[in-house]
């Protein structure tokens, strides 16, 4: 379930870091160890896609996003070594009810094609993703609608398309993570493992049937309704 939802918009880490977190395990070994799935899940999600012409020029599109994804993946996760995610989760929750809004207010926003005419390659684009890569570095979860958020309201992308670019730069996202975790000794194996398992066949059944159907977009904003308003809450402790 958390691959098909991270393929299809994001924050599938809120079920993943949930169960390990109710499994017992601290919460910064949690964080650790959901980076094994998210690691096997991108690259396969990538892997997955069709090699169609649109996809091969979105590939090349996003390649102007390619060093601030690196770079703040990795200042993120040596930050979440130190920093108390408390009051970030908070932030987030009330961001993620403010992208609600608009897209429940404002859903021409989110339904547009792709304006090839605008200038998505600017350096205050840069530096959001940049901002969003050290959130995805320091939690992970919510990182795909985060960047979906940037990629249709700022850079001007369709849903769909905006969705190829983000399996890419979250890949992006949690390789260097992925690295400064495993040096950090925190990251429980065997349930990182079978995190991986699941992901990566969701990863596998999302990128491959579900994005490339007649209704993608459709299909991607009811989803991210649904998880905006169950995150948006769970963040901001409604839920405990």
């Amino acid at each position: 379930m958390a691959g098909v939802i991270n393929t299809l918009a994001g924050n599938g880490s809120a079920i993943t870091l949930s169960l390990l977190i109710l499994s017992g395990m601290p919460a910064t070994a949690a964080n650790a160890t959901n980076r094994v799935g998210a690691l096997f899940q991108t690259i396969t999600a990538v892997l997955s896609l069709r090699r169609s012409p649109r996809t091969k020029f979105l590939f090349k599109d996003s390649a102007w996003f390619f060093i601030p994804s690196l770079l703040g993946s990795i200042v993120g996760a040596l930050l979440a070594i130190d920093v108390d995610p408390i009051l970030l989760k908070r932030i987030i929750g009330v961001i993620m009810l403010l992208l609600l809004f608009t897209m429940l207010y404002k859903p021409q926003k989110w339904a547009k094609a792709t304006n090839l005419e605008t200038k998505s390659k600017t350096w205050y684009n840069w530096l959001i993703i940049f901002v969003i890569a050290v959130y995805g570095g320091f939690l992970q979860m919510g990182i795909g609608i985060m960047l979906l958020s940037a990629l249709v309201l700022l850079a001007q992308y369709s849903l769909r398309d905006a969705n190829i670019i983000k399996l890419v730069l979250a890949m992006l996202f949690v390789v260097p993570a992925f690295i400064i975790f495993v040096s950090s000794g925190q990251i429980e194996w065997v349930p990182g493992l079978m995190l991986a398992i699941g992901q990566t066949l969701g990863a596998w059944i999302g990128a491959r049937y579900i994005l490339f159907l007649p209704k993608a977009n459709t299909i991607v904003r009811y989803t991210l309704i649904v998880i905006l308003s169950v995150s948006s809450l769970s963040l901001l402790g409604v839920f405990g």
